[in-house]
């Protein structure tokens, strides 16, 4: 099912290429397309969202924004056991990303100095929550929390019609527990254009969140390009998952962790690192057993292609080539899983022990879903509250402390050249001290 390999008989480059990512798609066709759509929706507005859902869905949504009855009769109408997931994934999330919101600070730096830290929330944000195959409420949560957390008051979140024209109910009924107000019907790079620039129905944001198609976030980088745009928030590709396991692993549960992400699409990736030749094999006889009951089966098997299981020397050469690889979701089931995490470096998210699969991070356990991707995970964190909000500093210099500090700031000043930031500071120094300015 899998190619096995052994890291001993790799050369660095042989390693490296095994491990290389799927070319993300972005040529000049691309570019061109996804900037004709953006100049569309900034020329005509709600009429071109309308005219591109028409050419792309097969239909204009039957409104472009969802009334609140809407939403509040889509919560209404939910299968009560889904509500009822969804009431526990919006709580532990809630718990996990409140946790995290900083604090204002305010540090006397020298004597009359006082520099603050102050947090302040981004606002209006857009999320993105995609629909392609099947829609993601999932990722509703994992944007809508947060942000909701932060203090944005207003949030816009976009999701793409289904066939009858509407969004997922399950969405809708997120968007009513988050009191979400503009929810608009439509996707693409359509959607990201009518966010960051405006339209007559869509307010114009801040900021957009949240993972799409290669037109989604061909559309993000554009409308980041330009200060009348949107910023936008981390780089995410296709998904991916790394396991490290020994032989105390159940071969099942590794199998069905490397199949959870390479459903997801045929140009996911999955690796399996073992110090075992032996549970090397019998992942493979699992996978063999368990990829045809699946209905996504053959986007799994094409996915599993880009992976490979490699068998390592040891758990420390594991360790050596994940850091390198740096994957969105770092599975690790040992004896000791959390010593080889205090050696881990680079990867989105991990999961430790047997019984942590990456589906509870995707849904349930509280981190967010929303991760780098690509080798990002070497230099950038996973979508979370401080994404949301800006840090502004304040700084505040009595007389006491100009004279505290002025002399060496004038004195930087003058070795850098810039002769009005030294009088800045020493005109109010002399006039302190009662002495006309030269």
């Amino acid at each position: 099912m899998m190619n096995i390999v052994t890291a001993r008989d790799l050369g660095r480059e042989a390693l490296a290429e095994l491990l290389a990512r799927p070319a993300m798609e972005s040529n000049a066709e691309l570019r061109q397309a996804v900037a004709g759509i953006i100049a569309e929706v900034r020329a005509r507005g709600d009429a071109a969202l309308l005219d591109f859902g028409r050419k792309f869905d097969g239909r204009a949504p039957a409104s472009l924004l969802v009334k609140p009855e809407e939403m509040a009769a889509a919560a209404a109408a939910l299968d009560p056991e889904l509500m009822a997931a969804i009431d526990t994934a919006i709580d532990t999330v809630g718990r996990f990303h409140a946790a995290g919101k900083p604090d204002n600070l305010s540090v006397e730096t020298a004597p009359g100095v006082t520099c603050q830290a102050r947090w302040q929330a981004l606002d209006p944000v857009g999320l993105y929550v995609p629909a392609g195959s099947a829609p993601l409420p999932s990722t509703a949560i994992m944007l809508a929390v947060p942000a909701r957390l932060a203090g944005c008051s207003n949030i816009v979140l976009a999701t793409p019609p289904n066939a009858q024209g509407r969004a997922d109910d399950a969405v809708l009924a997120i968007a009513h527990r988050l009191n979400i107000d503009t929810v608009l019907v439509s996707g693409g790079a359509q959607a990201i254009a009518a966010m960051a620039f405006g339209t007559e129905s869509v307010p114009r944001v801040a900021k957009i969140f949240g993972p799409g198609n290669r037109f989604v976030t061909e559309a993000k980088r554009q409308v980041a390009e330009t200060a009348a745009g949107a910023a936008q928030d981390l780089p995410a590709g296709p998904s991916e998952v790394m396991v490290i396991a020994d032989d105390s692993a159940d071969p099942d549960f590794v199998a069905m962790d490397l199949l959870s992400q390479s459903e997801h699409g045929p140009d996911s990736q999955a690796f399996l690192i073992t110090d075992s030749a032996d549970f090397a094999g019998a992942v493979n006889q699992s996978l063999e057993r368990l990829t045809p009951g699946l209905p996504r089966a053959e986007t799994a098997r094409v996915a599993l292609g880009h992976g490979a299981i490699i068998v390592a020397a040891d758990l420390e050469e594991a360790v050596a080539i994940s850091n390198e690889y740096a994957p969105e979701h770092l599975i690790i089931s040992t004896r000791n899983p959390h010593a080889l995490c205090d050696t881990i470096r680079s990867a989105g998210s991990v999961f430790l022990g047997h019984y942590t699969p990456e589906s509870l991070g995707d849904y349930i356990s509280g981190t967010n879903h929303v991760l780098p991707t690509a080798g990002w995970a070497r230099s950038i964190g996973g979508l979370s509250i401080t994404d949301f909000m800006r840090r502004m500093t304040v700084q505040e210099a009595t007389p006491d402390g100009l004279r505290q500090l002025g002399p060496p700031g004038a004195r930087l000043a003058a070795h850098e050249g810039l002769e009005a930031h030294r009088l800045a500071i020493t005109l109010r120094l002399a006039k302190l001290e009662g002495h006309s300015p030269a």
